[in-house]
């Protein structure tokens, strides 16, 4: 097959759409169940490169959530421990410490479920049964990997009764060094981005702390490759092999700062003993669950948000307040997040809001005029801090 009809472009009005390859040779697909449409292939080809380069650095089963062409979170296959799996929504899941596939989408599906919801999944090795038992379940679009066992095809063939986008990709297909895009009616042409991203390119620490564990250099390796297939400008905090905030599309670095930061505090509230013992209905599905989790941990202090007509609906029994000051206590205790870049960080702001976050070390590609008082800054927080000297613009 060298070419695939879809049922339209990016919106309905966008006819005729199709993918193909145009030497003429096969797609590197096998369209397994369902008919992917346009967006879906842009994830799925996007995310399968995300999963196999980070893969291949790190040496570990790896997996990607993405929505609308960007990761709402990537992560290697490490077991999660209990706090965690409850906090992604897998604490009842058989097996999952026996399955590193299973791990590694576990990990990237719990991190930003809101963002994550209808997602397309990419995993860098085979889907075995306990992973699709997680998939299977959860609200998604499709998903694409190298393989499936027999059983884990039987789960995912049952979603959306029979429906479900199910990808094979060929793991040794290699893309043409130059790759073409038509915008308003021209042609684009530019070569691959095949950089590669390692644990060597964290070898230029700028800053006086010069501690960079291997666990961290695995986050930031985390970080950087996840920014690599993330829209620009984009900023990704990683901590124990996940990408846990993703700040992306934004058009001025402390944005994305700020919303990525926003994000991996949210990922670390879920993980507090106040929101991992609040008593849900019974009759609460997953997708409410998460979204009245998001409601008591919003901005405004949870005893204005869950008035009796909200709390009666969700809860047993009414949750204790989280304040803004109990929240803010909870967070200064959390040190060890990792953070990288896609570009420099023009101004120090960027370090003080990482430092609200518990960012520790940061890896981006320096050359701005204001290196020194970013690094200065950094100083002043005992940070690490990398230059990569790379830009990762993904558009």
């Amino acid at each position: 097959m060298n070419e695939f009809e879809l049922k339209y472009g990016c919106n309905p009005n966008q006819k005729p759409a199709k993918i193909f390859m145009k030497d003429g040779s096969d797609l590197p697909i096998e369209i397994l169940s369902g008919k992917p449409g346009y967006i879906n292939f842009l994830d799925a080809f996007n995310s399968w490169q995300l999963v196999k380069e980070l893969k291949e650095a790190t040496g570990m089963p790896c997996a990607a959530s993405f929505k609308h062409v960007s990761p709402t979170s990537a992560a290697v296959g490490k077991k999660l421990s209990e706090k965690l799996k409850k906090a992604c929504f897998v604490d009842d899941i058989a097996g999952l410490d026996d399955s590193p596939i299973a791990c590694a989408y576990a990990r990237a599906r719990g991190t930003d479920r809101m963002s994550s919801f209808g997602d397309w999944v990419a995993l860098s090795d085979e889907c075995d049964e306990v992973c699709a038992r997680i998939i299977g379940r959860e609200v998604s679009d499709g998903v694409i990997a190298p393989g499936y066992t027999e059983k884990a095809l039987e789960i995912l063939r049952k979603k959306r009764k029979g429906s479900y986008n199910i990808v094979k990709i060929d793991p040794n297909y290699v893309p043409a060094p130059r790759e073409q895009k038509d915008v308003f009616g021209i042609t684009f042409e530019q070569g691959r981005n095949n950089f590669k991203i390692d644990e060597a390119l964290l070898s230029n620490i700028v800053t006086e702390n010069k501690d960079l564990p291997k666990e961290a250099a695995i986050d930031l390796i985390v970080a950087l490759i996840t920014l690599k297939y993330t829209q620009s400008n984009s900023v990704c905090y990683a901590y124990d092999g996940q990408a846990i905030g993703v700040g992306a599309g934004q058009q001025s670095r402390i944005h994305c700062t700020r919303l990525a930061g926003q994000k991996a505090d949210l990922f670390m509230l879920r993980q507090s003993d106040r929101v991992l013992n609040l008593e849900f209905q019974p009759s609460l599905k997953r997708p409410d669950r998460n979204n009245v989790i998001d409601l008591y941990l919003s901005d405004d202090d949870s005893e204005d948000v869950l008035g009796d007509d909200v709390w009666e609906k969700y809860f047993v029994t009414r949750p204790a307040p989280f304040t803004k000051e109990e929240k803010r206590e909870y967070l200064s205790k959390i040190s060890g997040v990792a953070l990288g870049s896609d570009a420099y960080f023009p101004f120090s702001d960027n370090i003080d809001r990482a430092k609200r976050s518990g960012v520790t070390y940061i890896a981006q590609p320096g050359g701005s005029v204001r290196d020194e008082d970013v690094i200065a800054e950094a100083d002043k927080y005992g940070m690490v801090m990398a230059f990569t000297g790379m830009r990762l613009f993904h558009h």
